[in-house]
């Protein structure tokens, strides 16, 4: 069974920083993670593997330094990294970046696909939904665990606001997962070893056989007009007693201010 996990390396929520000619994030110099949902995505493709056999390949689009969030997911036990990387790829919106994957994907081959269910950084959760419909096959979303796994289907749970739904589906499909699937492993020594001197699959553009005019700024068909940090508001009010006084605290305050 061939089981591909998308991730992706997003700068430190603690240290965005946005090009203000562009509206798009500025990578160079600041530190980078893998996006945490990527994580249990990644685990859980370890976890199908021991369940049904096969391999796990890690699939990323970014720049040459988003190699070291493919090393990592070595060291916790992938067998293949990919690293789509070229400079058409820049500046791609969730359509062009599916669209990229989905050739790679393609490419490679895949019964299984799974990604996070969203970015850290962008949080559309659109890539994983768009990469299947590229691919024209069936896709769960925010699975929370795995039931059954065979060579031709698969059972999982899907996280409702009320509870979950047990879906069944063929193969090939592709998941997106939440936190609440797994506990991502740490790496090996072994792993870490492994992962130091694995040779990492780069493809370009020419590679994926695919148009300029596809991807990147170019392929985007949705484009960031304005970006800003939400502006600190200071003048909060905390409201101290028991709760019958603090309810009536409140009313009067909304009441003064005309908001009741």
């Amino acid at each position: 069974m061939k089981i591909v996990v998308c991730v992706k390396q997003v700068p430190d929520t603690a240290e965005v920083r946005i090009n203000p000619e562009t509206n798009t994030l500025m990578r160079d110099g600041v530190p980078s993670i893998i996006n945490p949902y990527d994580l249990h995505a990644v685990e859980a493709g370890l976890q199908l593997r021991e369940m049904a056999g096969g391999e796990v390949t890690t699939v990323t689009m970014g720049p040459p330094q988003a190699e070291l969030a493919l090393r990592e997911t070595i060291s916790l036990g992938v067998d293949k990294a990919v690293l789509l990387t070229d400079r058409l790829f820049a500046g791609s919106d969730t359509w062009a970046t599916a669209y990229a994957l989905y050739k790679a994907i393609a490419h490679i081959g895949a019964d299984i696909i799974i990604c996070g269910k969203q970015a850290i950084d962008g949080d559309t959760a659109q890539v994983g939904p768009e990469i299947a419909e590229f691919l024209d096959i069936p896709h769960i979303a925010y699975i929370r665990k795995i039931v059954e796994v065979t060579a031709d289907r698969i059972v999982v749970q899907r996280l409702m606001d009320d509870g979950y739904d047990i879906v069944e589906s063929t193969l090939p499909v592709l998941l997106t997962v939440v936190r609440e699937l797994n506990v991502p492993r740490l790496p090996s020594l072994k792993g870490k070893m492994a992962a130091k001197k694995a040779d990492i699959l780069k493809l370009t553009a020419a590679d994926l056989k695919v148009e300029e005019q596809d991807l990147g700024l170019k392929g985007s068909p949705t484009q960031v007009r304005n970006i800003f940090a939400p502006e600190a508001k200071t003048n909060r009010t905390m409201l101290h007693g028991t709760p019958e006084e603090m309810v009536n605290k409140l009313v009067a305050d909304l009441q003064e201010s005309k908001c009741l």
